[in-house]
């Protein structure tokens, strides 16, 4: 079963609107066992949207498009559709009468534009919106069937999951296709891509298994796909081959949550003291809801002297080496733990540019867990630093946050820290496991 997305608007082609919805379909599709094939974007243009579709069904058993079904005159996908499939528009007393129902319940006056969202091509079925006012539609051309849906995501999903999904699997169904395929997603970080495919190569060379790497700043999610029967066995042999700590989380358990958890466990809590980040760790911390029981708060140390009066970070280190040194991360987790009387403290401290300091160059970056027992333990993950100016900043931020949280959960387990410089305090710079 082969569907095609189209996706229309001429936001999305100027880059004002990101493409969420694409990714969204190709995700849930995907999981139903349908083959995704292309996934086009055209702007609000009523002949391209009829080119793009006929193109479309010449490939692809179902087309689904979203955006242009509202009620403004740059909304023309219904008028694309009608002329694709050489009918007229005609409008639905239904349809007419749930808009002019909907506006007088909200206490609003109905604009005869509004009318627009009535009006589909003849022959069209409508796809229920249970989440807003514009339905779906389900238009039948010579090559297949298009489905067009509303490009605001929660109408758009609610369709989806209600009306379309069941159809397009049903008709999968009853083509005789078997079961689809199904996929695990393994979370790690710190680890390169380049190391993660060397080392998976045995299970990418398995018949009926498909391996993807998706990469993020400092993570790489591995995608596994296998037939149901066969997963287990697939997710066990990537751990075997990666190790038993590289996995940190399976599908949707994120880091932050992984690192809830585990505080949660034993019963215990964590502090952040932030440089470079300026509050990205506390925001990242704070994103689960009831995270206020493990996350006890955090400082925002931006300037050297804060890093000293609230922190407590010796005024002699600071003068030797800057703020940016590996003892400086060491005494800020010391006393943000401290401070705000957390089992735990976290602290970052580094150069995200765009200009080098203290001597140190942009992409330097050393992070420190403090515990109740033992010094702190501080790494100096080596970022790459990914171009220049603000999107290089903003990556060496989010990566930032991804180390410090991956040393924070590898502190909690007893892990060994395997980065590509792990210290303890001082300047010595080698290649070991703490």
């Amino acid at each position: 079963m082969r569907v095609e997305l189209l996706t229309v608007g001429d936001e999305l082609l100027l880059g004002d609107t990101v493409n969420g919805n694409a990714a969204w379909l190709g995700r849930r599709l995907t999981d139903h066992g349908l083959e995704v094939t292309r996934s086009v974007v055209v702007g609000d243009e009523l002949d391209e949207i009829v080119e793009a579709v006929t193109e479309a069904l010449g490939r692809a058993d179902a087309v689904i498009t979203t955006g242009g079904l509202g009620p403004t005159n740059d909304d023309v996908t219904r008028d694309a559709l009608a002329k694709a499939a050489g009918v007229a528009l005609v409008r639905d007393p239904v349809l007419e009468r749930r808009l002019r129902e909907r506006v007088a319940a909200a206490g609003r006056e109905l604009r005869p534009m509004a009318l627009r969202m009535a009006d589909v091509p003849e022959g069209a079925g409508l796809l229920a919106n249970s989440a807003g006012s514009a339905p779906g539609l389900r238009v039948r051309l010579p090559g297949g069937t298009v489905y067009a849906l509303p490009g605001v995501p929660s109408e758009m999903r609610t369709i989806m999951e209600e009306v379309v999904l069941p159809e397009l699997t049903g008709v999968a169904r009853s083509r005789g296709h078997g079961l689809p395929q199904a996929r695990r997603v393994l979370r790690t970080a710190g680890i390169w891509e380049s190391e993660l495919a060397a080392a998976l190569a045995p299970v990418e060379a398995l018949d009926g298994v498909a391996v993807a790497y998706l990469p993020a700043p400092a993570e790489v999610r591995v995608r596994v796909t296998a037939a149901p029967d066969r997963l287990d066995d697939v997710e066990r042999r990537v751990r075997e081959l990666l190790g038993p700590d590289a996995v940190y989380g399976v599908d949707d358990e994120t880091l932050d949550r992984v690192v809830h958890r585990l505080l949660a466990e034993r019963s215990a809590t964590v502090a952040t003291a932030e440089s470079l980040t300026g509050g990205l760790i506390g925001a990242e911390l704070t994103e689960m809801p009831g995270s206020s029981a493990t996350y006890a708060g955090g400082m925002v140390t931006y300037s050297t002297l804060l890093k000293q009066t609230m922190l407590g970070v010796p005024a002699d280190l600071l003068a030797r080496h800057g703020a940016v040194h590996p003892d400086v991360a060491a005494a800020m987790a010391s006393g943000v733990r401290e401070r705000l009387g957390a089992t735990y403290g976290v602290a970052v401290t580094g150069v995200a540019g765009p200009d080098p300091q203290d001597g140190r160059p942009v992409g330097t970056v050393f992070v420190g867990v403090a515990g109740a027992e033992g010094p702190p333990v501080v790494i100096e993950p080596r970022l790459p630093v990914p171009g220049t100016g603000a999107e290089a900043r903003g990556m060496i931020r989010r990566m930032t946050v991804v180390h410090a949280l991956e040393l924070l959960r590898r502190v909690l387990l007893g892990l060994p820290v395997r980065w590509e410089a792990a210290l303890r305090g001082g300047d010595a710079r080698e290649d070991r496991e703490v």
